[in-house]
């Protein structure tokens, strides 16, 4: 299966790590194309990846097609794309704030697309993708498209609409959660461990956490109650938390995150 990027940006090369790590397939079989040779021809080089030398050329070599361009780049690659594009080969858009039907526009209303919206983690396998399939993409080959994305990591079949608050709290918080690692281990620098090591048990307790609560099946809240007991050190550092305002904190990000991305990247 020959899976063809075009656009070699930060995410495509996330996605690509993570399906070399996964060992899916020959490193071969990854076909890359942008529009800065002096961006995709090293990277393909160091990672035994195809340079293809032209869009067109990419997708018709591809059995997938990984659209990985800027918004304000789409409407122009699909002119170049749309002839070679075929419908018995998947297009999956990574393009974020673009609708299946404008997709659909730009290609063919046969055309088979997957929109996702992937998040950075797929560089190491612990990726959160969600997809949606239009109504042309369906069975082994609907399979075959979620397979990018299962080789990196989790999927969740979300409905459109519900992509941008998917996108503040998996993509955006990546970010998020990342700087409340920092903000855990600047506190145990405030108390004497060097940063590396503060930053090591913070990260290694969060993806602890992480982990026990996803094979627990069980709710957040119960798992806190089991740390917390009563009159103890975890309910007094909590409530201290709460007072300070981290529940409103946390929301008002989300809230703003989803506010500047449906404001200035409205779904075309």
């Amino acid at each position: 299966m020959k899976i063809g990027f075009v656009g070699v940006g930060a995410m495509a090369k996330a996605i690509i790590q993570g399906l070399l790590k996964a060992q899916i397939g020959p490193a071969s079989d990854i076909l890359v194309h942008s529009a800065h040779q002096a961006n995709y021809e090293p990277y393909a080089q160091k990672y035994g990846l195809t340079p293809i030398a032209s869009n067109q050329e990419l997708v018709s070599q591809s059995d997938l097609v990984v659209l990985a361009v800027v918004p304000q780049q789409l409407e122009a690659v699909m002119k170049e794309i749309a002839d070679s594009l075929t419908t018995k080969k998947a297009l999956i858009s990574i393009v974020s704030g673009v609708s299946l039907q404008r997709l659909e526009e730009l290609s063919s209303y046969d055309q088979p697309i997957l929109r996702t919206l992937p998040n950075i983690n797929a560089e190491y396998g612990q990726g959160m993708t969600a997809v949606v399939a239009n109504s042309n993409l369906n069975g082994s080959l609907l399979s075959q498209a979620k397979t990018v994305f299962t080789a990196t990591g989790t999927i969740i079949d979300l409905p459109e609409e519900q992509f941008p608050v998917f996108s503040a709290i998996s993509g955006s918080a990546v970010a998020y959660i990342d700087y409340f690692i920092d903000v855990l281990s600047r506190a145990g620098v405030k108390y004497g461990l060097n940063k590396q090591i503060a930053t090591q048990i913070a990260a290694q307790t969060t993806l602890g956490s992480a982990n026990s609560l996803i094979e627990s099946k069980d709710t957040p809240a119960n798992l806190i109650d089991q740390v917390c007991s009563p009159g103890g050190d975890t309910i007094a550092g909590l409530l201290a938390m709460e007072q300070n305002g981290l529940l409103n904190a946390v929301i008002k990000g989300i809230d703003a995150t989803i506010e500047k991305s449906t404001g200035n990247n409205k779904t075309i």
